[in-house]
């Protein structure tokens, strides 16, 4: 007796190989401040750089060589839940329709470098008008917010 013939499966074509697509890194974004931060009067033009590839790690520079430098976080990455109540004067200011059309970030503290230690000013935003570019750190007076809330997550 001759065995059954063995029935066999065509070859698969090996799976394409498709390499992740990285993120678009965030671009570098100029912003004219409407008011210059406070301590820092002569200072309105700034640029926001992306400091890590996911956007929420940011170097607020100003454009003149002798003016600071701030770290910054973008608030909804790092505080989902932090909607403050804009004043209407700011949003008039900036040409912003509503707070929901802000983007904020928060100043970050990180006290003798330690980085563990690192706390995010929450009562003073810094409130972008993300068409116009234009911004300005707004002081929240109702107390809500704290000066320095921890980043860790």
């Amino acid at each position: 007796m001759t065995p059954a013939p063995v029935a066999t499966l065509p070859a698969r074509a090996p799976a394409p190989s498709v390499a992740p697509v990285p993120a678009p890194a965030p671009a570098v974004q100029a912003l004219s401040l409407t008011e210059p931060l406070p301590g820092f009067p002569g200072q309105r033009d700034y640029v926001l750089v992306p400091a890590d590839p996911a956007g929420v790690l940011f170097w607020l520079q100003s454009m003149t060589s002798e003016g600071p430098r701030f770290l910054a976080v973008s608030a909804a990455a790092y505080f989902p839940d932090y909607s403050p109540a804009l004043p209407g004067s700011a949003l008039v200011e900036l040409g912003l329709a509503s707070a929901g059309e802000a983007r904020l970030f928060c100043l970050v503290t990180v006290p003798d470098g330690e980085v563990a230690s690192a706390t995010a000013n929450l009562r003073a935003p810094l409130v972008v008008n993300p068409d116009t570019h234009r911004a300005r750190q707004v002081v929240l007076t109702d107390g809500l917010h704290a000066i320095g809330r921890p980043l860790r997550r």
